[in-house]
């Protein structure tokens, strides 16, 4: 950038020489500049080629942190100090009690306490599956049964599946037919009666 400032400022430095000397000789420009050849005038038209480098020049500061902020420092823009502003700690109105277990949670999240029995039995489930499929391809549909459940079903439902069972009955959460779309007709109102309160 500072090259192409100075290349202008030489520019209008020739210009004015040249606009001193017609105005008070009344005569063109010395021959010496005639005979070099250059058309002045054409090149006093060009402009220089646009680079990117005139405009960046050393580069860029952009506005980042320059320093960690310090756990104090953070804590205090977090909480408030006593001295100053205190930001009091506020207690979450919004919690929601688990119908289940009786314990609490945020609105719109699953009970944390009642998942953690469906993340074990899905490790249950997955590795049951793990050791009777081992690394071969899955062709089949896999059908996951609990103990007892393979004797109410005639074998040609299991025609075409890879059975996987797991010696241990259904938790009572588990439903039989989580997948399977309800046999129910929908229902005409609204309200939401409880059950097994009992």
């Amino acid at each position: 950038m500072a090259g192409s400032l100075l290349i202008r400022i030489n520019v209008a430095i020739q210009r004015l020489e040249l606009a001193i000397a017609s105005v008070f000789t009344r005569r063109f420009p010395p021959d010496g500049f005639c005979l070099a050849g250059v058309d002045v005038q054409e090149r006093l038209h060009q402009k220089p080629a646009f680079s990117l480098k005139d405009i960046v020049g050393d580069g860029f500061v952009w506005a980042v942190p320059t320093a960690r902020r310090t756990i104090e420092r953070r804590m205090k823009r977090r909480f408030g100090h006593p001295d100053y502003i205190w930001k009091m700690l506020k207690p979450k109105t919004n919690l929601r009690t688990c119908n289940v277990c009786g314990d609490d949670h945020l609105p719109g999240v699953l009970c944390p306490t009642c998942y953690k029995k469906v993340i074990e039995e899905t490790k249950v489930m997955q590795d049951a599956i793990q050791q009777e499929l081992q690394l071969s391809p899955v062709e089949k549909e896999v059908v996951v049964l609990y103990e007892g459940e393979k004797d109410g079903k005639p074998e040609e439902f299991f025609e075409g599946k890879r059975i996987v069972e797991i010696p241990k009955p259904r938790p009572a959460w588990f439903s039989k037919n989580l997948l399977q779309q309800t046999t129910q007709q929908p229902a005409t109102t609204s309200d939401v009666k409880p059950s097994d309160l009992g």
